[in-house]
């Protein structure tokens, strides 16, 4: 009998004591770069937030990593935000790579769409989303998600060249759930 209670006391705590991990992974899906989908089904990768990797010697080759937490699976849309001057030329040298999952995009950006008053982009720059292509996410996860482009710059490399005077910036990517 006293070894049954003993059995049943270890039991609980390794319940009590798994339960308590659970909350802190989810706190820890909370720091860095993390991105948790919205209730709107959408992700919001600013490029503020982004685990950069930047290659002087070969500008094509600059990365932002996040890590994104998907809690409802489906197709997304992926849309590419820039800050621009010229809506009509964005001046992308090379090519935008997005990986995500096993899925590849590589994509020249244009404006497909202008958004008017945008808050976080202010005069004399327009906000142009380009139109990269989709994903499919068939379960949900946490899962990287990368962008290759000269244009990706951290906040850091912005501030230190005080006469940065870029026609043209990447600021994010807008991960849009589609439906039906």
């Amino acid at each position: 009998m006293k070894s049954r209670i003993i059995v049943s006391v270890t039991i609980g705590c390794m319940f009590l004591w798994s339960c308590g991990n659970k909350s802190r992974s989810i706190d820890q899906a909370n720091e860095g770069n993390t991105v948790i989908q919205q209730e709107d089904g959408s992700l919001v990768l600013n490029i503020d937030k982004a685990a950069c990797y930047n290659d002087i010697s070969n500008p094509a080759s600059n990365t932002a990593e996040w890590k994104v937490v998907i809690a409802k699976p489906g197709r997304f849309k992926v849309w590419l935000t820039s800050a621009t001057r010229d809506t009509t030329d964005l001046s992308y040298v090379n090519s935008v790579k997005v990986t995500f999952l096993d899925s590849f995009l590589e994509v020249d950006p244009v404006c497909d769409k202008v958004v008017k008053n945008s808050e976080d982009i202010s005069y004399p720059y327009y906000r142009a989303d380009s139109y990269l292509g989709s994903f499919y996410v068939l379960e949900a996860g946490a899962y990287n998600l990368q962008v290759i482009s000269e244009k990706v710059l951290p906040r850091e490399a912005m501030n230190q060249h005080s006469g940065f005077t870029e026609d043209t910036r990447l600021m994010s990517l807008l991960l849009t759930p589609m439906t039906r």
